[in-house]
């Protein structure tokens, strides 16, 4: 069941639960007082009551963190930005990285009091108290990182992608709902002004009757080579074993934990993958097609014959989606245009836009906000933890944008034209190709993981 579908009494019930631990708090705080009054003057500091602006313990939402790199590092600094956040936890298969957070942690808070992990079941047995996480692993753990959270009964920020199959995508959407959790996929763009604006001019009309959404997406090619051997470090220091996770297994090789795991078929779903969870879905939004994905997609091909790294889609409604790489205008990565009967409008990551005629170009602004910066994304995160409202980037939503993504590069795979049914989640009809392009809806999972 998701929190669209509760009842009022079940929605009143889950937002009770999210405050029973606040409201133990606020009792036993009480229950000091009145026990020490009758010895001695009972002294409550000022920030356990909320004064100065501090948030009192009862109302901060108590966050734990798997797998901080890079990108989740910065996440992880947005969310100790937020006053009613209280960091408590870091779980990483890495020891570098779970002493780099802790340390982090312990600099914010000016104790010793985060605890480190590197199995995530022990760190959330551990830690009962914690209301949501932060998932920033590799591409790879995070369907089986976001499962395992809502089981635990977490409230989840997971990186994109979320999965690397169509059949992924759909099983962390099933768990969220499941078990009625809040759930936002880092796809911040949704959260940001001017692709915010972009998306407001197509629904108002401004652009006449919507024809094309373009989604600035990389070369979809990936290897299956495998890096050479090398020696395996410790445990304690690395834990290859836990790093692999659910797909085949492979001998250690520094780069991969390094960041060069990217463009591994095991690890890594390819270009249009790793921007089109962005940029696919900044299109689905703007064509309003959030709960369903295109119905035709087929692979471009230049003069000779050969694919390019473009691939396009059609939607119900005749709506034309387009992946390419190349062709933009320099507003920055992870780019989309949006053409309509009466004009166009471009943006990307810088924050600028582009439009087709004056009367559009009156409508555009400057934002001096980057499309990578996370910070009002989790801030709506954090507000729906609260109210259990369904975030803009929910698992839903990011679904369909995966799925669409993932049709996407199984006809650049199989160079065909192919049709798929949303409602059933498989390409129709006949053929080799039909046929082949569902088998890529899914992958095996090394054992004993499943989802």
């Amino acid at each position: 069941m998701n929190a669209s579908q509760m009842t009022a009494s079940q929605m009143t019930a889950s937002v009770s639960a999210f405050h029973a631990r606040r409201q133990f708090l606020k009792h036993s705080l009480k229950g000091a007082a009145v026990c020490s009054a009758a010895a001695v003057p009972f002294y409550v500091p000022g920030k356990l009551l909320g004064k100065d602006g501090a948030v009192p313990p009862s109302e901060q939402i108590i966050l734990g963190a798997l797998g901080i790199g890079a990108r989740g590092g910065g996440d992880l600094q947005n969310f100790l930005n937020n006053p009613d956040v209280r960091f408590l936890s870091i779980c990483d298969i890495r020891k570098q990285r779970r002493l780099a957070v802790k340390a982090m942690a312990d600099k914010k808070y000016g104790g010793n009091d985060c605890t480190m992990f590197s199995n995530m079941f022990e760190f959330y047995a551990e830690n009962p108290q914690m209301d949501a996480v932060l998932i920033a692993t590799g591409d790879r753990w995070h369907t089986m990182a976001s499962i395992v959270a809502a089981k635990a009964g977490k409230d989840i920020y997971c990186e994109k992608p979320l999965s690397l199959t169509i059949q992924e995508s759909r099983a962390v959407a099933t768990a969220v709902n499941r078990y009625g959790r809040v759930f936002q996929a880092g796809t911040q763009r949704r959260s940001i002004p001017n692709f915010q604006l972009a998306a407001r001019l197509v629904h108002e009309g401004k652009l006449g009757k919507l024809t094309e959404v373009h989604a600035n997406t990389l070369n979809p090619a990936v290897t299956h080579d495998w890096l050479p051997t090398q020696p395996e470090p410790s445990k304690d220091e690395v834990d290859w074993e836990m790093w692999l996770g659910p797909c085949p297994w492979r001998p250690f090789n520094a780069t991969y934990i390094s960041g060069g795991w990217r463009g591994h078929y095991d690890f890594h779903g390819g270009g249009i993958l790793e921007w089109g969870t962005h940029t696919v879905d900044l299109c689905q939004w703007a064509n309003q097609s959030d709960d369903t994905v295109p119905v035709e997609y087929f692979p471009e091909h230049d003069a000779k014959g050969n694919r390019t790294a473009t691939v396009y889609g059609r939607y119900a409604n005749g709506v034309k989606l387009v992946c390419r790489q190349h062709g933009w205008l320099g507003l920055g990565t992870c780019s989309a245009r949006y053409v309509g009967e009466e004009g166009w409008i471009e943006t990307g990551d810088s924050g600028k836009m582009a439009a087709s005629s004056e009367a559009l170009k009156k409508e555009i602004k400057y934002f001096r906000y980057a499309g990578t910066d996370p910070r009002g994304h989790i801030r709506e995160f954090l507000d729906c933890v609260k109210s259990r409202r369904k975030p803009s980037s929910n698992a839903d939503v990011a679904a369909n944008a995966h799925i669409a993504s993932h049709c996407a590069k199984i006809a650049w795979d199989t160079d065909s034209k192919l049709t798929f049914d949303p409602s059933k989640e498989e390409f129709t009809g006949t053929g080799a190709e039909v046929e082949v392009a569902n088998r890529l809806r899914t992958r095996a999972m090394r054992s004993p993981w499943r989802c």
